[in-house]
């Protein structure tokens, strides 16, 4: 053998297995994947302060109810489209909002504004219930804060294309 066939087969006998490695590893990532777009089946925010929400969407029935000024229930039919249930999933995604805890709560005093977010997905459900007294992690705590103003502001926006 000559040296530079020795060195092409000790080069193919360590790349080839590591590729076929990674092929495998990752297509078993990518196919188990816990939250995929097209097994999201509904959304649901809820806000208020402490344990009473004053405002709530749900996408399943597509219902908004919130408290307006005058502190009268509103409620009414409104529907995100597909493009908006998209942008809120890869945001989700984004931010890291599947490797949060479920409850990042601290109030005890129930003052302080609460949150709950909850995505449903057919083989999986992710929900977190944030208040913002939460005195963890400060990463953790900005990155709730930015998913519940995204959430809000997607559905503010909705409702105002659907009813002005």
């Amino acid at each position: 053998m000559s040296d530079r066939f020795k060195k092409i087969f000790l080069g193919v006998s360590i790349a080839v297995p590591f590729l076929l490695y990674c092929i495998y590893y990752y297509s078993f990532m990518i196919k188990n994947a816990p939250y995929k777009f097209s097994e999201f089946k509904s959304i649901t925010m809820k806000s208020g302060i402490g344990n009473h929400y004053d405002k709530i969407y749900t996408s399943t029935n597509e219902k908004f109810q919130y408290l307006n000024g005058n502190d009268s229930l509103i409620t009414h039919k409104l529907k995100l489209s597909k493009d908006d249930l998209l942008y809120l999933h890869r945001r989700a995604a984004d931010i890291g909002m599947w490797d949060m805890p479920t409850k990042m709560l601290s109030d005890t005093t129930n003052t302080a504004p609460k949150y709950y977010i909850e995505l449903d997905y057919e083989r999986k459900k992710k929900i977190i219930e944030f208040d913002a007294a939460f005195n963890g992690n400060p990463k953790l705590k900005d990155a709730a804060i930015e998913l519940v103003k995204t959430v809000e502001k997607v559905i503010e926006t909705a409702d105002e294309k659907q009813n002005h």
